[in-house]
């Protein structure tokens, strides 16, 4: 019996289930294909962006030399946050309420807080659709197994109202026909497990290098720390 047939033959929990299941394998299909592309490049794209960026003499050539290499717009959020809060350090705004909490700390707490922003504005980018994934090779088995043990309820019940004794041939087939869904539960969730498992690791990667990136040009462009004061020497001990 071919999956139409058995739709066909179903009932509405059962053709309900089997188009969730459907649903579930169409969205974690067009979430893996997505990230693939968003991803393309992995962390050898990050790493020659950030070299690029600091072999550049200035930060606007570092900016142009960046577009060679970060298609995905990894780095590129992080550098210009950096730029436009040099541009607003130069010429404060007349706008800006000198006295707001956002401006009480000094100038490396402010560069901080800019320099987050935009990261956690890729970090979102990277993380997008890995939920969906998690959820889909979560709960897509436990969906199928849902069809299953209503298949198989319905099929007892069928051969219950029936005249004639029952036999392995007559009860076989009723079954054998639910435990497809437990099977299409499966197909729908490996992949999503198998996406999710090697889209995490490259996700971390990519994280670990932009916040060594961040914490980089927060000591190369924040302000300079003062030199600590020598200790005095030490006295010799009396014998």
């Amino acid at each position: 019996m071919t999956a139409l047939q058995l739709l066909a033959h179903g009932d509405g929990v059962s053709r309900a289930v089997a188009a969730l299941l459907a649903a579930m394998s169409v969205a974690s299909w067009v979430t893996i294909l997505w990230k693939a592309w968003l991803l393309r490049g992995g962390t050898r794209a990050v790493l020659r962006g950030i070299a690029a960026f600091w072999q550049a003499p200035t930060l606007a050539d570092a900016e142009r030399g960046l577009a060679a290499f970060d298609a995905s717009r990894w780095i590129s959020p992080t550098v210009l946050a950096l730029r436009e809060f040099a541009a607003r350090a130069q010429r404060p705004s007349m706008d800006v309420d000198s006295t707001s909490l956002g401006m009480a700390g000094g100038h490396d707490a402010r560069l901080t807080r800019t320099l987050r922003d935009a990261l956690h504005t890729v970090l979102r980018r990277l993380q997008a659709g890995q939920i969906l994934l998690a959820t889909v090779g979560a709960t897509a088995p436990f969906v199928g197994l849902l069809g299953t043990v209503w298949g198989i309820r319905g099929a007892l019940a069928g051969m219950g109202a029936a005249s004639g004794g029952l036999t392995i041939d007559r009860v076989a087939g009723p079954v054998g026909e639910a435990l497809v869904m437990t099977a299409l539960g499966l197909a729908v969730a490996l992949p999503a497990v198998l996406a999710y498992n090697v889209f995490g690791r490259f996700i971390g990667r990519i994280e670990a290098e932009l916040e060594g990136f961040a914490h980089d040009l927060l000591d190369v462009f924040g302000q300079p720390k003062p030199m600590a004061a020598p200790l005095p020497p030490a006295r010799p001990m009396p014998v």
